[in-house]
Formats: structure tokens, sequence, C-alpha cells
């Protein structure tokens, strides 16, 4: 009698699941245009105006474009498979799904907790992120007050202060979310489509005030920059100069990290059961974000370190700084409204997908079957929205 108890829980944890589709479907709304509009504010997050200083400084100088051409090319071989997954299995989930379907139960479990998990940290931080952001813009006014109201006697690795405006603001897109896929995507091209002017200014400005020779740097440059600086410590490392200043190995280390920069694009497969013609839309609005997203960021790479020199670039903030460093100061609040416009298109992707995951867990009944509730009137999963917003806001305690 143990062993076919044991054998029985055995075959549950294995088990896979059909591929049949479910009776109550959010509603379909979005085309290809929207797919795209997602996919690219998911991954033209914050770290198009952070990453790229830092590994142009100390990773592989000017090649750092290289390093993105690797890591596209990489990214392609990804999102094949997400394309063939998304084509054939229409529903939401994503890795989640993919793995319940070939690999069983159990690993769909462990994953799905691991994606919440992931997805509820980074809605954190990026909520926090834009807080900090907007902060800094208006003198820091926020922080104070929240801090001189609402002080924590905490351990230094959490937050200080509780954040009610990064609260206020997954409030305010939960209940964007809550009202319909179609306002919540019209909302995110317009983010979006901001932060793709703000990126294309940024690369008129380096090609109108670049210079080539930024892109051939010898040892002599390094040290008249060397002598003429008063803070020696800003300088990054020269390497051998040159457009490969740190030969192929920074090449391969960069596009180790830039990898991650294209993260975001997986967010797409998470809305197959919302899409018009899902297998179409869903393997072309990958393609066709991963390209835009390789242009932006090799345009963007390429007009920074053609306006500075790689050893100058401000790892924390590298285009004010450019655009200091060039005369053009007051261009800094055009990349802050970017910054602002990224963060926020990148918050909307994420809570775009956890929503639609936890919906999935719980149809599986993995978890609890409530979650799974479609409203009649917007055909949007409102418990699951619910739930994510909350898990995100309770973790902004704790960051």
């Amino acid at each position: 009698m143990l062993h076919q108890y044991v054998r029985q829980f055995g075959e549950k944890l294995v088990r896979r699941r059909p591929l049949e589709l479910r009776a109550e479907r959010p509603r379909a709304y979005l085309n290809t245009l929207d797919l795209v509009a997602m996919g690219v504010g998911s991954t033209l997050g914050a770290g198009v105006y952070i990453l790229t200083g830092e590994l142009a400084k100390v990773r592989a100088g000017p090649a750092t474009v290289i390093c993105f051409l690797v890591a596209a090319l990489s990214c392609v071989m990804s999102s094949l498979c997400f394309t063939e997954f998304g084509a054939q299995v229409p529903r939401s989930g994503t890795a989640y799904l993919y793995s319940y379907v070939t690999r069983g139960q159990l690993c769909a479990f462990i994953i799905g907790w691991n994606l919440i998990l992931s997805y509820v940290i980074a809605t954190a931080c990026v909520s926090r992120a834009w807080s900090y952001v907007f902060d800094n813009l208006i003198g820091n006014h926020i922080s104070q007050v929240l801090q001189e109201t609402f002080s924590l006697q905490v351990p230094y690795f959490l937050a200080r202060y509780p954040d009610f405006f990064a609260l206020g603001l997954v409030l305010l897109l939960i209940g964007m979310q809550v009202l319909g896929a179609r306002e919540s995507a019209l909302v995110n091209k317009v983010f979006t489509g901001i932060n793709i002017l703000v990126l294309i200014f940024i690369i008129l400005s380096g090609f109108i005030k670049g210079d080539l020779h930024n892109w051939k740097l010898t040892e002599q440059d390094y040290t008249l920059n060397t002598s003429g600086s008063s803070d020696t410590s800003s300088l990054g490392p020269l390497g051998s100069g040159g457009f490969v200043p740190f030969d192929y190995e920074g090449i391969l280390h960069g596009a180790a990290t830039c990898f991650y920069a294209f993260l975001g694009f997986d967010s797409i497969a998470t809305r197959g059961e919302e899409a018009l013609n899902s297998d179409r839309s869903i393997p072309s609005g990958i393609m066709i974000t991963l390209f835009i997203c390789f242009l932006a960021y090799f345009g963007v790479l390429a007009s920074l370190t053609l306006m500075v020199p790689y050893y100058l670039i401000h790892p924390d903030s590298p285009f004010p700084q450019a655009f200091l460093h060039i005369g053009w100061d007051a261009a800094r609040y055009v990349v802050i409204v970017g910054s602002l416009c990224a963060l926020t298109s990148s918050l909307l992707g994420i809570m775009f997908t956890m929503p639609r995951l936890i919906c999935a867990m719980a149809e599986d009944r993995l978890l609890f079957r409530g979650l799974a509730w479609i409203h009649d009137c917007t055909g949007t999963p409102v418990m699951a929205i619910m739930a994510s917003g909350n898990l995100a806001d309770t973790s902004k305690i704790r960051i």
C-alpha cells in the first residue's frame, strides 16, 4: 500500500500538462505593435543609461558595441526557443508553462516560484529606482520628508524609511492593469516611444559632437588626461588603447554582461492569450524587439564612446557627464526624462508578466484557484494583479 502511494505521488510530480485551451481566457486585444512596444519597454530599461557606462569604461572600451552584437546573436538563439514554444503553446506562463509541458509538475512548480520571486524583487527595485531618480530631480525633498516622518530603526541593509512614493506608483499601475490590456498597452507605448526618442537624441548628439579620435586613443592621450586632471582616481584603465583596448577577452567578458541587457523579450510570450493571431504575432514581436534593442544599444554605445574617451566615462551617470563634457549641460534633463520613461516601461513590463504567471499557476492548482479569476468586463486576471501588487508593495519595506 505504501509503495502504491509513493508511486502515485511520484507520478504526480512528473506529470506533464496537456496542451488544451481553457474555456475562460483573457480577451485578445494586442497586435504585433503592442507586443513589440512591450518587449522594447521591458528590455530598454534603466540599464541602457547606466550599464553602458561601466561596460565601456572597464570592460571593453569602444569595442562594447561588438559585445552587444555578440550578446544579441546569443539572445536570438534563445528567442528562437521562445518563438517556437510561443507559437505552439498560445498560453500565459512562459518558462513555467514550457517546463510544465516538457519536464513535469515539480520542475514547473520550482521554476514558477523562482520567477515570481524574481518579479517581486524586480518590481520593488525598479519602483524604488524610479522614486530615487525623481527625488534627485527635485532636490531630494521626498526622501528628506519621509526620513524625518517615518524613520525606521532597522539594520543597514534594509530600507531606512518606507517609500510611499514608490508604493503609490505601483498602486497606480495596478489600477491601470485592472482597467484592461488595451489601456495598459497604450500607456506602455507612450512611455516606450518617449524613451526611444531620448535614445535617438543621444545617438544624434554623439554623431554630431563626437570625435573619431576617441576610438584610436594612445598612451600619449592618456598621459595628457592624467596630467591635466586633478582627480586621477576617476580615470579608468587605458589597456592597450585603440578600438579594442582590453583585447578579445574584454569583449567576451562584456558580452556575458550584455546578454542580461536583452532580457525582457520573454514578456511577449506571456501574452499569448491576449495576442491577436498569436502564432504569428509572438514570433514576429520577439524578433523585431531584439533587432530594435540591438540598434538602440549599438547606437548609444557608439555615441557615448565618440563623445568621451572611454577611460573618462562616469560609470554611474555616463550620459549626463558626457553631455557636460561636450558643453551641453542642459541635455542632462532630457536624459533624466528618458530614464524615468525607461523605468516606467520596465516596471509596466514586469507587472504585466507577473499576474499572468500567477494566473497560469492558479489555473493549474499550484496556487489558490481564486487567483485565476478573469473579470467579465475587462478580461483581466484581477485577483492575480492584486496579489502581485501586494507582494511587490510588501517587499519594498525590506529593500
